[in-house]
């Protein structure tokens, strides 16, 4: 922890997303931030940026974390064993609880194309097992904060007196803001948060670093200010920026990852996978794909 009295937020770090190219299931891939040390981003796993028309992410299993899925472009079709099925469009969010265990799957809506940011945020020990859910944050109605030169989507927590819609397990704040050239915003956060501001267009500073589409900065939770605040400015003179900033408290719990299941400890990813081939996640859906009516 650091001591930042003026209340302030400067940058710990600041890493730059990695390109893979194409795979079996995207035709693109980069890798923003992933767990090679999951206490360094606590209480988030991973970020990972995909560009995908077919097949996307067939039917899958998930327990113990959720998924945040931010639409970049394009439309994403989705479906779950809990019934729900539908598609979100550009600047529209799901908040996927996995909890105790769920199969979805996450395509491109008539292969087309969709591209997406994922973020995996860890679930406290306590709620590893909770009942999953899943929550979709439309452009219809997303809570917006609107100042000159300045568009916030707040997906949780509040900002500017806005509240957002989503229903969290464990303290975090999440929003993506679009800065119009010569623009600025300072965002509270609360001190205990650790915060990402991950540049998703753009040119901005971030707590006085300049950083550039593709790179995330990092904000480690501060002692002796609350709240804090994290300065942003944009800096292209003819090109708006956008940048994803989402902070949390950190769980400071032990992390335990096998494939897509994340705990505490060896033995419940061992459990995990011998509940889903048991079919205590429920039975892999037979639904068929989105009626094309757009």
């Amino acid at each position: 922890m650091t001591s930042q009295l003026t209340g302030r937020r400067t940058l710990t770090r600041i890493t730059t997303k990695q390109q893979l190219g194409p795979d079996a299931q995207v035709d693109d891939k980069a890798l923003v931030f992933v767990p090679t040390d999951p206490a360094l981003t606590d209480p988030f796993l991973a970020l990972v940026e995909d560009w995908f028309s077919t097949p996307g992410f067939e039917w899958h299993p998930h327990r113990g974390l959720e998924t945040v899925t931010t639409v970049i472009d394009g439309v994403l079709e989705h479906g779950d064993n809990l019934g729900n099925a539908g598609s979100l469009e550009a600047g529209e969010v799901q908040w996927m609880t996995a909890g105790h265990g769920i199969v979805h799957r996450e395509l491109a809506y008539r292969d087309e194309r969709a591209h997406t940011l994922q973020m995996w945020l860890n679930l406290p020990k306590e709620k590893k097992l909770t009942p999953s859910r899943y929550q979709d944050l439309t452009n219809a109605t997303m809570p917006r904060v609107h100042t000159p030169g300045i568009s916030i989507d707040v997906h949780a927590g509040t900002v500017g007196g806005v509240t957002g819609a989503a229903r969290t397990h464990h303290p975090v704040q999440g929003l993506v803001v679009t800065l119009d050239p010569g623009s600025s915003y300072d965002l509270q956060v609360p001190a205990e948060h650790r915060l990402f501001a991950h540049v998703m267009s753009g040119r901005l500073l971030i707590g006085g670093r300049e950083l550039h589409a593709g790179q995330t900065g990092w904000s480690d939770p501060v002692t002796g200010a609350a709240p804090t605040t994290l300065h942003l400015a944009a800096v292209e003179p003819e090109q708006q920026a956008r940048v994803m900033v989402y902070s949390g408290t950190p769980l400071r719990e032990p992390v335990t990852l096998g494939g897509p299941f994340v705990m505490n400890t060896k033995a419940e990813i061992t459990k995990a996978f011998t509940d889903f081939h048991a079919g205590a996640f429920g039975p892999v859906p037979r639904l068929a794909r989105l009626a094309y009516d757009r």
